[in-house]
């Protein structure tokens, strides 16, 4: 049996693998997509950092999305280098748009995620919210996001072993002169949150929740 949830989303190089999961309270407050880690890091979208994410999400009352990039577990297609994995969320939005028509829409990306999905979100008039983990600022460029005009929330780790946090801390503040920006950093974490995500899905359940 394949498991309840697991299914085939249509995308331009032919399925992307994905979750989608509802959140167990009535009514539905939103639906969210969820982006995993860097592919050839090993990153997939059962990495438990994007598993915390999107209990936060459903436990905020939103159904998730999550999705496999291309070339990721059954996804088709071949990785490439962040240019066609802004494809892939784009098909991961068409399918929320198209099943949940009536729902704002939350994007969530953690690391390679974030900086593959906050390009898509910042400009897709679907995308009401944004959230962004673990932002590789020190490996992407982000600024592009100083245009943004959206709601974002900003988790990071104290002890982020691949970014600076006064890197990321000067980008937010950048940021929040025309959005409304929020950075949370999480005492004692590292980029992978091992022991803190619990509190990575409390602030983030915390925010949307508000």
């Amino acid at each position: 049996m394949y498991p309840a949830g697991n299914l085939f989303i249509p995308a331009p190089h032919g399925q992307l693998e994905a979750i989608l999961k509802e959140p167990r309270v009535e009514p539905i407050r939103g639906v969210a997509l969820v982006l995993h880690p860097h592919p050839l890091g090993g990153g997939t979208m059962h990495n438990k950092v994007v598993f915390r994410a999107a209990a936060a999400l459903n436990d905020a009352g939103l159904v998730t999305l999550r999705i496999n990039f291309r070339g990721v577990g059954q996804s088709t297609g071949t990785h490439d280098e962040g240019y066609g994995e802004r494809d892939d969320v784009r098909a991961g939005l068409d399918y929320l748009a198209e099943n949940y028509p009536e729902q704002e829409i939350t994007l969530c990306g953690f690391s390679f995620g974030a900086r593959v999905g906050l390009e898509v979100g910042m400009t897709d008039d679907r995308v009401m919210r944004l959230i962004s983990i673990g932002t590789p600022v020190d490996k992407y460029d982000f600024s592009f996001l100083e245009q943004c005009r959206k709601p974002i929330l900003f988790v990071h780790g104290e002890h982020d072993e691949y970014v600076n946090v006064e890197h990321l801390r000067e980008l937010v503040a950048r940021v929040a002169l025309n959005a409304p920006a929020e950075l949370r950093v999480i005492e004692g974490a590292g980029h992978f949150f091992d022991d803190q995500l619990n509190e990575l899905k409390r602030v983030t359940t915390e925010w949307v929740a508000s």
